[in-house]
């Protein structure tokens, strides 16, 4: 598959290094040039993908990184908006199926999850599930 990863963070750096190293053709996509220089982010030592500096949400930024052959997009960018609008975008103006945005804020999540057919994940949730879980492990009374 060929996946644009947007946000070189942690997470979508070592995303797009797994990804690639699965086999599949990878661009990622930053507004920070630190985060694509392999030199400062040691997650993308040996990637070999397309990395493109610029502002996430620029449609020529997009096409730069390569959105109109692609057949998925990952948001994952530190900012809710941000990841929102790459994910309208991505699905509205370039037609791609598989869109997938990070949301940290739960009720945010839950809305355009439902409203806008959204592929998303919520780590604040996730994180809060985890830990529920692990306080109350053996725990029957609750």
């Amino acid at each position: 598959m060929n996946i644009l990863v947007v946000g070189a963070g942690k997470v979508g750096s070592n995303l797009a290094m797994t990804l690639e190293t699965l086999g599949h053709d990878v661009s990622l996509v930053d507004e920070n040039p630190e985060h694509l220089d392999a030199a400062t982010n040691l997650a993308l030592i040996n990637f070999n993908g397309l990395c493109i500096c610029g502002v996430c949400i620029d449609v020529d930024v997009l096409r730069s990184a390569g959105i109109e052959s692609c057949d998925a997009v990952a948001a994952v960018t530190p900012d809710d908006n941000i990841n929102i609008m790459v994910a309208e975008v991505a699905t509205q103006f370039f037609g791609i199926k598989h869109v997938f945005a990070r949301i940290y804020d739960p009720a945010r999540e839950k809305v355009f999850a439902e409203r806008l057919d959204l592929q998303t994940i919520c780590p604040t949730r996730l994180t809060i599930d985890a830990v529920l879980t692990s306080l109350t492990k053996g725990n029957i009374e609750g």
